[in-house]
């Protein structure tokens, strides 16, 4: 599993900015992204293999559905913010979404 010590305040924001494609910091301890979809079920089958990934490794997003956009947000709660662990799910989230959609 990844590393869940916290990244500090002062370089997260560029990491996220450097790392991830489309990932934006929130409440300055959340990242969050929006996936769309062409099709409602399609967008249903990403939330799945997020959920089954997630609970592989005992991590999981917020997750909100609203019909044909799916939002994740991430942060660790025992970090008590973002942490390597956040941004490796990130990155698999975004794997996850192109091997649905191309």
């Amino acid at each position: 599993m990844a590393d869940e010590t916290r990244i500090p305040e002062g370089e997260k924001e560029q990491r996220v900015k450097e790392e991830l494609d489309g990932w934006k910091m929130a409440d300055e301890k959340f990242i969050t992204k929006r996936y769309r979809f062409q099709e409602f079920l399609t967008g249903i089958q990403f939330v799945n293999r997020v959920a089954e990934y997630s609970e592989d490794i005992q991590h999981h997003p917020f997750i909100s559905i609203d019909y044909k956009m799916v939002t994740l947000k991430l942060t660790s709660w025992e970090a008590g913010g973002l942490t390597e662990l956040d941004l490796s799910c990130a990155k698999k989230y975004d794997e996850l979404y192109k091997s649905i959609t191309e």
